[in-house]
């Protein structure tokens, strides 16, 4: 979150125009989005989550349904909803990801939203 507000800022971005709603899971950020777009006419969506694997088949029923949810949100309403979900094997991979040695997913997803803005 911090690396998604830090490059919509550094891009011009108006901190007052930031709404942050949080969800109980990565389940619900495709209706979250969703709601995002119809109550406050936003102009985009930047959903981050984390999705960890377990020993169960629910990780990939939960990564499908995310994924392709946020998809139909964006398809639907023809606004950028950016995939800013990490899919990781462990706690370690997901901290790599999230601002650790291999990037920042949110400052990625930012950027996304952005260009696809322009």
């Amino acid at each position: 979150y911090k690396g998604a507000v830090k490059t919509l800022l550094y891009n011009g971005i108006k901190l007052k125009n930031i709404i942050r709603k949080d969800t109980p899971g990565s389940f619900e950020l495709p209706l979250s989005a969703q709601m995002l777009i119809k109550k406050y006419k936003s102009d985009a969506v930047i959903c981050l989550g984390c999705v960890i694997k377990g020993e169960t088949d629910h990780y990939n029923y939960i990564c499908s349904a995310v994924s392709t949810g946020i998809m139909n949100v964006s398809l639907s309403h023809n606004k950028p909803v950016a995939f800013g979900v990490l899919t990781t094997d462990n706690l370690e991979q997901s901290l790599n990801r999230a601002g650790g040695k291999f990037g920042n997913k949110g400052e990625e997803s930012a950027l996304a939203v952005l260009k696809m803005l322009l």
